[in-house]
This record gives structure tokens, C-alpha cells and sequence, in this order.
């Protein structure tokens, strides 16, 4: 038997998410949440892909028929995994997503459907769109640790982190929104700060305006902004800007704090500049972390003077759990951050400027 395949271009490709290209030109996968999206008429289904490890074991999910599943990937070179089989006839639909954030990158190059199989066009991706800029919360990092809810993290290398569960993915699904989730586990806003990439340490002030970021890639590329304009951006950082010292608590008005104040101000400033249509929400998560970033959060937002930026802050802001998030709290995360931002107006959802 032949199979039939289907080259990444193909029309019929649904892409979400802030995807770039490899350096032989195939489309990259780097971000948590991107997806493609398809519809098929087959028996079986494929994918063939390049994995890029950078740490931690790396797995792709994806959901075949609103069944969802996960499979690991070698830690470097090209695979063909087995999406599903044995299929009923009829259609089906399939979303391949990025599970984990720059832990690992895949090259895309295509899928598999058995002989006789063929795409059909698929329901359109929905046409309000949101952007979160945030670090291994927003990703959900370690979200399928369940039964470690309320505590700290088991020990794990990567197989319980699913951006599916994400309160990020969650809130754009509450909200029938596309998604692009621009969050890195360990990030901190200013490079210096944070835990990604010892012992450098890189900010998401460097990171935010790329398609590849992770220098152990060997390559970095930029984002072009005009091919995603979304009309709510999320910002949730300050809370890997404590390490490794927790200088807004330690002296709220010190040096230090001041010039990360300057610089929060400076990014969404920026955010605002690229973005002039689109609200802006600025947060943090109910991960443990002390008031004193929140307050400094506050504080920036007064000195902006813009009514389209708002400072959001959960119930259980900064005290809900020592570890990660996992599921169930990231849906109540996600079931408040929503509701925040229904409550905006049906407006806000208009693509002409309105600030």
C-alpha cells in the first residue's frame, strides 16, 4: 500500500501559534500551543517530523477524533510517528500541538494518510485572538501532576508538562479565541534574572520579538508582528524575577526594583507601540510569590495612564500553590481571567484601533 502524502503547505493546514522556520525552510515548531489543524477522510494517519532536544525528554500531543493523546520523540533526528489506525470510515479531525515550551523545537514536514486518504477543509480557526507573554505557568509546565495539587512538584523530566491544560490555552478556549503563547518556563522579564538559561540568563525583553529564541539551538530568528494581531495581550511576569534575589520585597524602593519598574514599564510600552488596537492585561498567577511584585505591577500601571491597559489580579493571587499548576487550578485561573475579560465589552474584540 502507498501512502498519500501531504506536504506542510497544503491548504487545507490550519496553523496557530507564533511559528518560524528551521534553517533548511521546513516550519518550526517552538512555542508552546501552536497546533495544526486538519480534517481527513482515512484510515490511518502519520506525522513526520524533526526533533531538536535542548533538555528534558520531549513529547508532541495531539487529538484525534477528541481523543487526546501524547507520544515521546527521539532527542534528535527525524521520526514518523503513528498519530492513529485502524480508523472507522467517515471523517475525522486531528490537532498535532506543541506540548512544552523551548525544552525542545520540531521541524514540521508533513503527514501520512493511508492509501486512498485525502484532507477536507476543516472548520476555520475563530477570529478573536489573544497573546500571553508569560513563563512556565502560562506554558503548564507540570499540569498533569495531579495529584500534587497544592504542593511542590514531583520529580519529573518533562512528561508531565501539557500546554493543553495551560490556564492560557484554557482562557482562550473559554473565550473562543486563537492563541499564541509566548511563555518560557524560568523566564523573568529582564535578562539577569530568572532561571531560563544559566548562567546567562535570558529575559523575555530579549525573547519576545523572536520566532527561535533558544541559543542552544545555535540560531536565533526574528518575529514578523504583522502576521498576528491580536486583540487582548496577556502579560504574566514577575514572579521568576525573584531569583536569584528578591530585591522588591527586600527593598521595595532600592535600586533595583526601580530599574525593574523602568524596564516593566519600558515592555509594555513597547507592547503598546506594536500593538496599538489591542487591550492589555497585566498579571501574575496564583503560583506562590510575594505581594511586593503585584504592588510594583500596580504601581507601573498608574505611572501608564492608559485606559486600555488593566491590572488584573486572581483571588488567590501569589498564594494558591507553592508548585506549579495543575489542571484544575489552572481552570480557575482560567474561569476568572475570562470572566475579567468578558466584562471588557464585546468591543474590544473589534479589529479597528480603539485606543
Amino acid at each position: 500500500m502507498n501512502d498519500v502524502e501531504i506536504a506542510a503547505d497544503h491548504p487545507f493546514l490550519l496553523y496557530c501559534g507564533r511559528i518560524g522556520r528551521d534553517d533548511k525552510g521546513f516550519l518550526e515548531f517552538v512555542y508552546p500551543c501552536s497546533f495544526v489543524k486538519l480534517a481527513f477522510v482515512g484510515k490511518s494517519i502519520a506525522v513526520l517530523l524533526e526533533n531538536h532536544s535542548v533538555y528534558w525528554d520531549n513529547y508532541i500531543g495531539w487529538i484525534l477524533d477528541g481523543e487526546q493523546m501524547k507520544a515521546a520523540l527521539p532527542e534528535s533526528g527525524k521520526a514518523r510517528i503513528c498519530l492513529g489506525e485502524e480508523l472507522k470510515e467517515g471523517m475525522h479531525s486531528l490537532i498535532l500541538f506543541k506540548r512544552q515550551d523551548s525544552c525542545h523545537t520540531f521541524s514540521f514536514e508533513g503527514f501520512l494518510l493511508s492509501e486512498g486518504g485525502y484532507l477536507v477543509e476543516t472548520e476555520p480557526l475563530p477570529k478573536r485572538r489573544i497573546e500571553v507573554y508569560g513563563d512556565s505557568v502560562s506554558a503548564g509546565e507540570v499540569s498533569e501532576a495531579i495529584e500534587y495539587m497544592g504542593k511542590e512538584d514531583p520529580p519529573h523530566q518533562g512528561e508531565y508538562s501539557n500546554s493543553w491544560y495551560s490556564y492560557s490555552w484554557i482562557t482562550a478556549r473559554k473565550l473562543d479565541a486563537s492563541l499564541h503563547n509566548i511563555s518560557q518556563g524560568g523566564i523573568a522579564l529582564m535578562n539577569g534574572m530568572g532561571w531560563f538559561e544559566p548562567p546567562e540568563l535570558i529575559g523575555m525583553e530579549w525573547v519576545y520579538d523572536k520566532a527561535q529564541y533558544h541559543p542552544a539551538i545555535g540560531r536565533t530568528s526574528l518575529w514578523n508582528f504583522k502576521d498576528y494581531r491580536p486583540h487582548v495581550v496577556i502579560v504574566a511576569l514577575g514572579q521568576n524575577d525573584s531569583h536569584p534575589e528578591d530585591f522588591m520585597k527586600e527593598n521595595y524602593n532600592g535600586q533595583k526594583a526601580l530599574e525593574w519598574k523602568d524596564h516593566y514599564e519600558s515592555f509594555i510600552r513597547k507592547l503598546r507601540q506594536i500593538y496599538p488596537q489591542a487591550v492589555i492585561v497585566l498579571t501574575t498567577t496564583i503560583l506562590c510569590h510575594h505581594d511586593s511584585w503585584d504592588k510594583a505591577i500596580e504601581q507601573v500601571w498608574e505611572r501608564l495612564q492608559d485606559e486600555g491597559v488593566h491590572h488584573f489580579c486572581y483571588r488567590r493571587n501569589g498564594s494558591g500553590t507553592p508548585g506549579h499548576l495543575r489542571i484544575s487550578e489552572a481552570e480557575e485561573m482560567a474561569k476568572e481571567l475570562s470572566d475579567f475579560i468578558l466584562s471588557l465589552g464585546e468591543e474590544i474584540w473589534l479589529d479597528e484601533s480603539i485606543f
